[in-house]
């Protein structure tokens, strides 16, 4: 079963979901924007039996602390020390990643930063190619080329209630997704002062970009198991960056699945049983 648990790191509080047995293979889970550990509710059960699982909120996201901009830097490289920080106190040694949106520029740099420890990578929808940059990112590359602050203000409409519940039904079949994963997402994106950290970070998104070289160099040096399974109806994330992993892991394996975004919300026993066929075939199981 799942459990619920915060540690303090450097007087944050990071709250994150546990399950499974601590002596079996493990796999870190890193979300993405707008979301927070809850987007893994209905993986986590499919897995727990054979994987100890583990899936931190970033601060500013979810139940973690929220510190004000005065006294917290909301940039990429920044949270990546905060949950490496947070790796090291929980004592993992060897962990699979999964990574989905901000959590793949924020996992990838904890695999460069330390390559001996990560079995495996599970990519669902986590971007680190340009090919997989979908057409609203023209929009956003001007903004981080020529910043002005009504450019900012324009992006306070991604927290929006109807931007939030649309990340989350756009690309799928009708009266598939939950309410309660968007729900859950527009309560935390509304808490006061939240807006102003969420813009930090989408302004900072050029810094991981301007990191997609380093990323996949990291794969061509060190040839990481890696499973892509994607919603392929993603706009934001598109399917090319999935196929683009073959260019730096010709043993990738990818699977383009008919959902959106949040493949998740309908697609998590089509994406845990991947997960378990894939990582057992790459050797990641308990050795009885």
């Amino acid at each position: 079963m799942t459990t619920y648990h915060s540690l303090e790191i450097e007087g944050l509080n990071v709250f994150y979901r546990e399950a499974g047995n601590p002596n079996r293979p493990v796999i870190l889970l890193l979300h993405g924007f707008p979301s927070a550990g809850h987007m893994f509710r209905e993986l986590i059960p499919i897995l727990e039996k054979d994987y100890y699982l583990i899936a931190p909120d970033y601060p500013g996201f979810g139940n973690s602390s929220s510190p004000d901009r005065e006294d917290f830097q909301y940039t990429f490289d920044h949270i990546t020390e905060i949950i490496e920080s947070f790796i090291d106190k929980l004592g993992l040694v060897k962990y699979a990643l999964y990574v989905f949106d901000y959590g793949a520029p924020i996992g990838f740099r904890i695999a460069m930063h330390h390559p001996e420890r990560v079995t495996a990578i599970i990519s669902q929808n986590g971007n680190i190619y340009r090919e997989g940059l979908g057409g609203k990112w023209a929009a956003r590359e001007d903004y981080w080329c020529y910043p002005t602050q009504e450019k900012r203000e324009s992006y306070r409409t991604a927290f929006a209630p109807n931007t939030i519940k649309s990340q989350y039904i756009d690309g799928t079949k009708e009266s598939q997704v939950s309410p309660d994963g968007y729900t859950l997402d527009i309560a935390y994106m509304s808490r006061p002062g939240n807006d102003d950290k969420q813009l930090d970070l989408i302004f900072d998104y050029q810094n991981n970009v301007k990191m997609y070289p380093e990323f996949q160099k990291y794969l061509r040096e060190y040839q990481p198991p890696l499973l892509a399974v994607w919603g392929k109806n993603d706009v934001s994330f598109i399917p090319a960056d999935a196929e683009a992993f073959k260019k730096d892991l010709p043993k990738a394996e990818i699977h383009l699945l008919d959902t959106g975004h949040f493949a998740l919300e309908t697609h998590a026993y089509e994406i845990g049983e991947l997960m378990m066929n894939y990582l057992e075939r790459n050797g990641i199981r308990l050795v009885e």
